[in-house]
């Protein structure tokens, strides 16, 4: 397999072209011939023309790559290495929603031949590629999974924003259905990893590595954020104890925050429904998650007592919230707890305004309700930073105090501020 891919006598296929999908799929093409599939022709016109729909790659970003854009599943057939790199989120129960994997597989079962291989790097549970998503493949194909094709799994490991640590800088777990699917998996991502590849001993091991990454995450938020709870009603400032705890040399440098995307804020659901399928509950890692999806009410409870304290009309009290998307400098708003933030304010009737230079009005409308003002006022309550952006970090304690009340507060949740507001009051987690 790896050799024909290598001679571009056949080609590799990635379904789910987003912010996983398609940075792999262009690495790919420098090397070998790709077919890049997504159901949505939308999107795959924007590619054609070299635009990402996600704004995380640049036009040159697509050039002098071999690669075909489509939806067509006859298109898709001509490949014989496939990746499935499609979201797996939670719905409202935070039970998780396993509908796009199981429609990639079902293409995948439409247009899989003998000796085809395939691949997911959706992350799951342990054991949902060879339980829940194989078999589909198996029942539409008629093809038998190790007898007429191979698999694995490889998580995806992309990080969106972040231009240091991308796909080939950053070691790639892989894992087959057996010995030989191993290697020829390994040899296949060695073609775009240059930090190289571990060989995970199954399939399981590879999904339960992935989970445990985000999962081990979560839990650091989740007790930066408790402490956080603590030091402020000890009126002691988070940050400073941080810094401070950080100069020995193997204290873990997490911050508190709100948890959101689509990878820290989910990836725990998967593993402690799995947990609950054997009868175990997942104590720890259950207690961790409800820290931090609470923490979007605990910044809005703090923000309505600041206002009732100073002006007690809290109907008339206008608060601007700064940055929507889920993390800093990137327009992604899956599954972002600013969104809760907002619902959390306008539960106690406050007038809310969002400003981001990233996030999508029209999109924010469609996913949460609410759009982002086109003026910033004069005349603000209360300002919360919710995520450092770079362009909020050019920011000075003028430009607040120009915004805002007089008895206005600046609550800079990730403490970008720290030391530097003077003219109003000052709040950070």
């Amino acid at each position: 397999m790896y050799q024909e891919l290598v001679d571009r006598k056949e080609k590799l296929a990635v379904i789910g072209l987003g912010y996983v999908g398609l940075p792999i799929a262009l690495e790919f093409a420098k090397k070998i011939s790709v077919i890049g599939f997504d159901i949505n022709p939308k999107r795959v016109e924007m590619m054609k023309q070299g635009i990402d729909p996600s704004n995380e790659l640049v036009k040159e970003d697509f050039e002098g790559c071999d690669i075909v854009f489509t939806d067509s599943l006859d298109v898709l057939k001509e490949a014989k290495f496939y990746i499935v790199a499609v979201p797996t989120p939670v719905d409202e129960h935070n039970v998780p929603d396993l509908t796009p994997i199981q429609k990639a597989s079902e293409t995948i079962g439409k247009v899989i031949k003998k000796g085809d291989y395939v691949v997911f790097e959706s992350t799951v549970y342990p054991g949902c590629t060879e339980e829940d998503c194989l078999p589909v493949i198996e029942n539409l194909s008629g093809l038998k999974d190790k007898v007429d094709f191979k698999s694995g799994y490889s998580p995806e490991r992309i990080n969106p924003g972040d231009k240091q640590h991308t796909l080939s800088s950053i070691i790639k777990v892989v894992s087959g259905c057996d010995a030989e699917s191993l290697e020829e998996i390994a040899k296949v991502y060695e073609l775009v990893v240059k930090a190289g590849v571990h060989r995970a001993s199954s399939i399981k091991v590879a999904e339960a590595a992935k989970i445990i990454e985000n999962t081990q995450r979560d839990l650091n938020i989740a007790l930066m954020n408790e402490l956080s709870i603590i030091f402020n009603m000890m009126n002691i400032n988070t940050f400073e104890v941080l810094e401070a705890a950080g100069t020995k040399w193997n204290f873990l440098k997490f911050q508190p925050g709100l948890v959101g995307g689509h990878c820290i804020g989910v990836d725990p659901y998967y593993l402690t429904y799995k947990a609950s399928e054997l009868g175990y509950d997942a104590e720890v890692i259950l207690a961790g998650r409800n820290i931090n999806d609470n923490m979007a009410k605990y910044v809005a409870k703090t923000v309505v007592q600041h206002i009732i304290k100073n002006s007690q009309d809290v109907k008339s009290a206008k608060v601007l919230v700064k940055g929507a998307t889920f993390k800093e400098n990137v327009s992604d708003i899956r599954n972002s707890k600013v969104a809760d933030v907002v619902k959390a304010l306008k539960s106690y009737y406050v007038n809310v305004d969002v400003e981001d230079p990233y996030a999508d009005s029209d999109e924010l409308q469609h996913e949460y309700g609410f759009g982002l003002t086109k003026t910033i006022d004069t005349d603000y309550d209360v300002v919360i930073i919710t995520v450092p952006h770079n362009e909020y970090k050019k920011l000075d304690d003028a430009y607040y105090a120009s915004i805002t009340k007089e008895h206005g507060m600046v609550a800079d949740l990730k403490g970008i501020y720290r030391n530097k507001i003077n003219n109003r009051t000052y709040w950070s987690l």
